[in-house]
Protein backbone atom coordinates (compact mmCIF):
# COMPACT_ATOMS: atom_id res chain seq x y z
CA UNK A 1 0.00 0.00 0.00
CA UNK A 2 1.66 3.13 -0.64
CA UNK A 3 1.92 5.89 1.86
CA UNK A 4 -0.82 8.02 2.41
CA UNK A 5 -0.82 11.86 1.24
CA UNK A 6 -0.39 14.25 3.85
CA UNK A 7 -3.70 15.45 6.24
CA UNK A 8 -5.93 17.95 5.22
CA UNK A 9 -7.26 18.32 8.88
CA UNK A 10 -4.09 19.04 11.92
CA UNK A 11 -4.91 19.88 15.53
CA UNK A 12 -1.55 21.60 17.01
CA UNK A 13 -1.13 21.18 20.37
CA UNK A 14 1.22 24.26 22.18
CA UNK A 15 2.50 22.20 25.03
CA UNK A 16 4.41 25.36 26.06
CA UNK A 17 1.03 27.39 26.23
CA UNK A 18 -0.25 24.40 28.20
CA UNK A 19 2.94 24.12 30.97
CA UNK A 20 1.82 27.89 31.11
CA UNK A 21 -1.33 27.95 31.99
CA UNK A 22 -0.87 24.95 34.43
CA UNK A 23 1.92 27.41 35.97
CA UNK A 24 -0.29 30.53 35.94
CA UNK A 25 -3.58 29.32 37.51
CA UNK A 26 -0.82 27.13 40.28
CA UNK A 27 0.17 31.03 40.99
CA UNK A 28 -3.61 32.41 40.97
CA UNK A 29 -4.42 29.97 43.80
CA UNK A 30 -1.98 31.36 45.95
CA UNK A 31 -0.95 29.28 48.85
CA UNK A 32 -3.21 26.13 47.42
CA UNK A 33 -1.43 23.99 45.10
CA UNK A 34 -3.27 24.01 41.60
CA UNK A 35 -4.05 20.28 40.32
CA UNK A 36 -5.35 18.87 36.98
CA UNK A 37 -8.97 17.72 35.34
CA UNK A 38 -7.49 15.44 32.65
CA UNK A 39 -10.56 13.58 31.67
CA UNK A 40 -12.21 13.22 28.60
CA UNK A 41 -8.31 12.37 27.39
CA UNK A 42 -7.10 16.27 28.57
CA UNK A 43 -10.22 17.57 27.21
CA UNK A 44 -9.63 15.71 23.48
CA UNK A 45 -6.29 16.85 23.26
CA UNK A 46 -4.57 13.49 24.46
CA UNK A 47 -3.30 12.26 27.77
CA UNK A 48 0.26 10.86 25.95
CA UNK A 49 0.72 14.51 25.19
CA UNK A 50 -0.77 17.07 27.99
CA UNK A 51 -0.55 15.24 31.29
CA UNK A 52 4.00 14.92 30.76
CA UNK A 53 3.36 18.55 30.07
CA UNK A 54 1.70 19.07 33.34
CA UNK A 55 3.32 16.55 35.48
CA UNK A 56 6.76 18.63 34.44
CA UNK A 57 5.26 21.83 34.79
CA UNK A 58 4.48 20.60 38.51
CA UNK A 59 1.05 18.97 38.66
CA UNK A 60 0.96 16.14 40.90
CA UNK A 61 -2.81 15.81 41.74
CA UNK A 62 -4.62 14.43 38.31
CA UNK A 63 -8.71 13.89 38.40
CA UNK A 64 -10.29 11.75 35.57
CA UNK A 65 -14.61 10.67 35.21
CA UNK A 66 -14.00 7.41 34.43
CA UNK A 67 -11.93 3.90 35.63
CA UNK A 68 -11.48 3.14 32.00
CA UNK A 69 -9.41 6.71 31.50
CA UNK A 70 -7.15 5.30 34.43
CA UNK A 71 -4.74 3.15 32.93
CA UNK A 72 -3.27 6.14 30.41
CA UNK A 73 -3.18 8.45 32.86
CA UNK A 74 -0.83 5.24 35.11
CA UNK A 75 1.79 5.42 31.82
CA UNK A 76 2.96 8.81 33.51
CA UNK A 77 1.99 9.43 36.82
CA UNK A 78 1.91 7.70 39.92
CA UNK A 79 -1.21 5.42 41.03
CA UNK A 80 -1.41 8.24 44.43
CA UNK A 81 -1.39 11.44 42.48
CA UNK A 82 -4.88 9.74 40.29
CA UNK A 83 -8.55 10.52 41.71
CA UNK A 84 -11.43 8.96 40.05
CA UNK A 85 -14.23 11.48 40.09
CA UNK A 86 -17.47 9.03 39.46
CA UNK A 87 -16.23 6.55 42.59
CA UNK A 88 -16.91 3.16 43.20
CA UNK A 89 -20.36 2.10 41.91
CA UNK A 90 -19.21 -1.30 42.12
CA UNK A 91 -17.25 -3.81 44.01
CA UNK A 92 -15.32 -4.57 40.69
CA UNK A 93 -14.45 -1.09 40.83
CA UNK A 94 -13.49 -0.75 44.13
CA UNK A 95 -11.33 -4.02 44.17
CA UNK A 96 -10.15 -2.34 41.02
CA UNK A 97 -8.60 0.96 42.94
CA UNK A 98 -7.60 -0.94 45.28
CA UNK A 99 -5.45 -3.17 43.08
CA UNK A 100 -4.10 -0.05 41.53
CA UNK A 101 -3.75 2.09 44.54
CA UNK A 102 -6.24 4.95 42.84
CA UNK A 103 -8.03 7.28 44.85
CA UNK A 104 -11.78 7.09 44.46
CA UNK A 105 -13.79 9.99 45.06
CA UNK A 106 -16.75 9.01 47.13
CA UNK A 107 -20.03 10.41 45.81
CA UNK A 108 -22.85 8.83 48.34
CA UNK A 109 -23.83 6.40 50.96
CA UNK A 110 -24.02 3.77 49.11
CA UNK A 111 -20.44 4.19 47.48
CA UNK A 112 -19.13 4.99 51.04
CA UNK A 113 -20.48 1.40 52.11
CA UNK A 114 -19.04 -0.46 49.01
CA UNK A 115 -15.63 1.14 49.40
CA UNK A 116 -15.55 -0.02 53.32
CA UNK A 117 -16.81 -3.65 52.17
CA UNK A 118 -13.85 -3.65 49.65
CA UNK A 119 -11.43 -3.38 52.19
CA UNK A 120 -11.09 0.73 52.26
CA UNK A 121 -8.51 2.70 52.35
CA UNK A 122 -7.57 6.56 51.45
CA UNK A 123 -10.16 7.98 49.48
CA UNK A 124 -11.63 11.32 48.35
CA UNK A 125 -15.22 12.58 49.45
CA UNK A 126 -17.33 14.64 47.19
CA UNK A 127 -19.45 16.84 49.14
CA UNK A 128 -23.27 18.74 47.15
CA UNK A 129 -22.76 21.94 48.22
CA UNK A 130 -25.59 23.09 45.95
CA UNK A 131 -24.46 22.14 42.14
CA UNK A 132 -26.89 19.26 42.60
CA UNK A 133 -24.60 16.83 40.88
CA UNK A 134 -22.71 14.49 42.68
CA UNK A 135 -21.25 14.28 46.40
CA UNK A 136 -23.34 13.25 49.40
CA UNK A 137 -25.41 15.78 50.68
CA UNK A 138 -24.04 17.73 53.94
CA UNK A 139 -26.68 16.44 56.32
CA UNK A 140 -24.78 13.11 55.63
CA UNK A 141 -21.59 14.32 56.94
CA UNK A 142 -21.99 12.61 60.08
CA UNK A 143 -23.37 8.99 59.02
CA UNK A 144 -21.39 5.88 60.24
CA UNK A 145 -20.81 5.15 56.48
CA UNK A 146 -19.13 8.54 56.26
CA UNK A 147 -17.23 8.65 59.30
CA UNK A 148 -15.96 5.22 58.91
CA UNK A 149 -13.70 7.13 55.72
CA UNK A 150 -10.15 7.95 55.21
CA UNK A 151 -10.80 10.89 53.83
CA UNK A 152 -7.80 12.79 51.87
CA UNK A 153 -9.29 15.28 49.90
CA UNK A 154 -12.50 17.11 50.94
CA UNK A 155 -13.97 17.66 47.57
CA UNK A 156 -16.87 20.39 46.76
CA UNK A 157 -18.06 21.71 43.32
CA UNK A 158 -18.82 25.17 42.58
CA UNK A 159 -21.98 25.41 40.02
CA UNK A 160 -21.62 29.11 38.90
CA UNK A 161 -17.96 29.91 39.35
CA UNK A 162 -17.86 31.80 36.21
CA UNK A 163 -21.02 34.24 36.96
CA UNK A 164 -20.81 37.20 39.41
CA UNK A 165 -23.59 34.79 41.52
CA UNK A 166 -24.89 35.13 45.21
CA UNK A 167 -24.68 30.91 44.58
CA UNK A 168 -20.84 30.88 45.01
CA UNK A 169 -20.98 32.37 48.48
CA UNK A 170 -23.57 30.50 49.36
CA UNK A 171 -21.64 26.85 48.70
CA UNK A 172 -18.74 28.44 50.27
CA UNK A 173 -20.45 28.70 53.55
CA UNK A 174 -22.06 25.33 52.91
CA UNK A 175 -18.53 23.87 52.40
CA UNK A 176 -17.19 25.53 55.81
CA UNK A 177 -20.06 24.04 57.54
CA UNK A 178 -19.19 20.47 56.31
CA UNK A 179 -15.51 20.97 56.71
CA UNK A 180 -15.83 21.49 60.36
CA UNK A 181 -17.90 17.83 60.67
CA UNK A 182 -15.92 15.55 58.14
CA UNK A 183 -12.08 14.81 59.28
CA UNK A 184 -10.04 15.16 56.34
CA UNK A 185 -6.27 16.29 55.15
CA UNK A 186 -7.05 18.86 53.02
CA UNK A 187 -9.68 20.51 51.17
CA UNK A 188 -10.49 21.57 47.64
CA UNK A 189 -12.94 23.81 46.24
CA UNK A 190 -12.48 25.46 43.59
CA UNK A 191 -12.66 24.49 39.38
CA UNK A 192 -10.96 26.92 36.67
CA UNK A 193 -13.05 30.05 37.28
CA UNK A 194 -13.42 29.45 40.56
CA UNK A 195 -9.58 29.93 41.43
CA UNK A 196 -10.28 33.33 40.04
CA UNK A 197 -12.93 34.26 43.03
CA UNK A 198 -10.12 34.71 45.47
CA UNK A 199 -8.29 33.05 48.18
CA UNK A 200 -11.02 32.43 50.47
CA UNK A 201 -12.09 29.66 47.82
CA UNK A 202 -8.90 28.10 46.90
CA UNK A 203 -8.12 26.03 50.56
CA UNK A 204 -5.54 23.50 49.65
CA UNK A 205 -5.58 22.37 46.43
CA UNK A 206 -7.47 23.87 43.07
CA UNK A 207 -9.10 21.66 40.31
CA UNK A 208 -8.21 23.94 36.73
CA UNK A 209 -9.90 21.61 34.05
CA UNK A 210 -10.91 23.81 31.19
CA UNK A 211 -8.47 26.97 32.02
CA UNK A 212 -5.43 24.56 31.30
CA UNK A 213 -6.18 23.67 27.65
CA UNK A 214 -6.87 27.53 26.73
CA UNK A 215 -10.66 27.71 27.70
CA UNK A 216 -11.94 31.40 28.94
CA UNK A 217 -14.47 30.38 31.41
CA UNK A 218 -14.32 34.54 33.33
CA UNK A 219 -13.02 37.86 32.04
CA UNK A 220 -10.25 37.70 34.84
CA UNK A 221 -8.07 34.89 33.38
CA UNK A 222 -8.86 36.43 29.62
CA UNK A 223 -5.27 37.93 30.21
CA UNK A 224 -3.89 34.83 31.50
CA UNK A 225 -4.67 32.21 29.56
CA UNK A 226 -2.88 30.86 26.40
CA UNK A 227 -4.19 29.31 23.58
CA UNK A 228 -3.50 25.68 23.38
CA UNK A 229 -5.25 23.92 20.47
CA UNK A 230 -5.32 25.05 16.82
CA UNK A 231 -7.19 23.58 14.30
CA UNK A 232 -5.92 23.66 10.71
CA UNK A 233 -7.60 22.73 7.40
CA UNK A 234 -6.21 22.79 3.93
CA UNK A 235 -8.40 25.41 0.98
CA UNK A 236 -9.19 23.15 -0.87
CA UNK A 237 -12.05 25.26 -3.16
CA UNK A 238 -12.99 28.78 -3.57
CA UNK A 239 -15.34 30.52 -4.97
CA UNK A 240 -17.03 33.89 -5.84
CA UNK A 241 -20.66 34.38 -5.12
CA UNK A 242 -23.21 37.34 -6.06
CA UNK A 243 -25.55 39.07 -4.02
CA UNK A 244 -28.09 36.54 -3.18
CA UNK A 245 -26.18 33.19 -3.97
Amino acid sequence: MPDLPPPTLRLTIDTDALAHNWRSLDAMSGTARAGAAVKANCYGLGVDICVPILRDAGARDFFVAHWSEVPPVLRHVPPKQVAVLHGVVTREEADFARAMGVLPVIDSLRQAEIWQAAGGGPCHLMVDTGINRLGIRPDEARSDAIRALDIHALLSHLACADEDSAMNMSQLRAFESVRERIPHRIASLANSAGIALGANYHYDLTRPGLALYGGIPCPELRDTIRQVARPEARLIAVRNLERGD
